[in-house]
């Protein structure tokens, strides 16, 4: 028994069309399908509902519901922001670079490039508060993981008896925080 894949990953919004319009002009991604019913399906509970559908790349699907019979969108205020994020990865560091440019022309607020010596990312929000990271591999990104796979346990293992961040890692973010770009 095994998972093949995400099928998709469905998130809350505010509002269906300005969250269709954000992805497919500022991440280019294409909107498969909506689906509007006045039931849920899963439980049969009566509530109107609009559920979107936008192709991530690779098989990847980021849906969305606009829920507007339901109280306004929060978020859990003990989890810091930085923390509940979906990444999406792009070709390469040309092309982060060209996404950041583009999203800071649209007037979205972007953060990075970070160096995080396996990948470098940029993180921005969406309309809905959802913080948004696009990620590039590095080219030396293989030798880094295998880095990383070689004391994935032994970290773990020191975690869950200290609560501290263990050391094995500490080289991955040894570099500084990158703004020359």
């Amino acid at each position: 028994m095994k998972i093949e894949r995400i099928h998709h990953v469905a998130y809350r919004c505010k509002d269906a069309k300005e969250t269709v319009e954000f992805y497919t002009k500022m991440l280019n991604m294409d909107f498969v399908l909506a689906i509007a019913e006045d039931q849920v399906p899963s439980t049969h509970e009566p509530d109107p509902y609009m559920h979107l559908f936008l192709d991530a790349g690779g098989g990847n699907i980021l849906a969305f519901f606009e829920l507007p019979t339901k109280p306004e969108m929060g978020r859990d205020e003990n989890t810091p922001p930085w923390v509940q994020h979906i990444a999406f990865q792009v070709k390469d560091r040309d092309a982060l670079l060209e996404y950041r440019d583009h999203l800071e022309a649209n007037g979205i607020e972007v953060l990075g490039v970070t160096d995080h010596t396996i990948f470098h990312s940029i993180y921005f929000f969406d309309p809905n508060g959802h913080r948004v990271e696009l990620a590039a591999p590095d080219p030396e990104q293989e030798k880094a993981l295998e880095r990383l796979d070689a004391v994935k346990w032994d970290m773990l293992e020191e975690w869950s008896k200290t609560k501290r961040a263990p050391k094995h890692a500490d080289w991955l973010h040894a570099k500084e925080f990158d703004t020359a770009e």
